[in-house]
């Protein structure tokens, strides 16, 4: 006769659940991600001094985002384990499971958005008025001589083509220059913030797409984003009127 399975005591519970955690930490890197991503926001609230609110609906946004991150692992390892073969039902589990960290994720931007944009906006607009009062020509300067650059040091590599892989990154780096000068061309509006945060999404989104792609390391992708925004800074401090 089996003797019945004794029930877990609480003190096994808890290391199980963080077992858990841990697991999907060191094996997911959406939730190496989106946890590092978590702790930066969770320091930015200490260092914004947000109210006590705005700290609330910041946790449990992140919670949300991790949350379901862990869910779609395991929903994902449960397919695996039940599907020997390709099924269609068990793609659809998947790309379930995959849409409501996506629903979570965007959720979380949402409110960290809601939160920091006034304050983030005010410190930013400061700078940005010493540094911008230039013309909208210096940006077509600025994405030419990014560009040219860009070229040259391929070409000094000996590494891709002008608009293929090697380093660095020319899409990452038009992409950034343009935000970059976007973000300075803006007048000191209401919508300086708003326009800019979506114009460096887009650049981030260019750089991914192009690690994804297979294209660029993130390596060549981050030196990229970085030269096409200090290039077009240079430009703008040293022709701005």
């Amino acid at each position: 006769m089996i003797a019945p399975r004794r029930a877990p005591s609480i003190l096994e519970s808890f290391n199980f659940a963080i077992e858990g955690i841990i697991h999907v930490l060191r094996t997911q890197r959406n939730m190496r991600i989106h946890f590092a991503i978590g702790v930066g926001v969770l320091v930015a609230a200490l260092a914004f001094d947000v109210s006590r609110l705005e700290l609330i609906a910041l946790l449990i946004a992140i919670a949300f985002v991790l949350i379901a991150e862990m869910l779609n692992t395991a929903i994902e390892a449960a397919v695996d384990v039940a599907s020997t073969s390709f099924d269609p039902m068990a793609k659809l589990a998947k790309d379930i499971g995959a849409g409501a960290v996506l629903i979570a994720a965007v959720n979380a931007i949402a409110v960290g958005y809601l939160v920091f944009s006034g304050q983030v906006a005010d410190e930013s607009s400061r700078l940005l008025d010493k540094l911008s009062q230039a013309p909208a020509e210096l940006t077509l300067v600025a994405l030419v001589i990014t560009t040219a650059i860009v070229i040259a040091m391929k070409a000094l590599s000996g590494r891709g083509s002008p608009l293929r892989g090697g380093w660095p990154s020319g899409h990452a780096a038009v992409a950034f220059a343009g935000w970059m000068a976007v973000t300075l061309v803006l007048d000191d509006t209401d919508h300086r913030f708003l326009v800019s945060s979506l114009s460096l999404i887009m650049a981030l989104l260019v750089a991914q797409t192009r690690v994804e792609a297979g294209v660029h390391s993130t390596l060549e992708v981050a030196s990229g984003g970085i030269l096409g925004a200090l290039v077009t800074l240079a430009v703008f401090q040293g022709f701005s009127t």
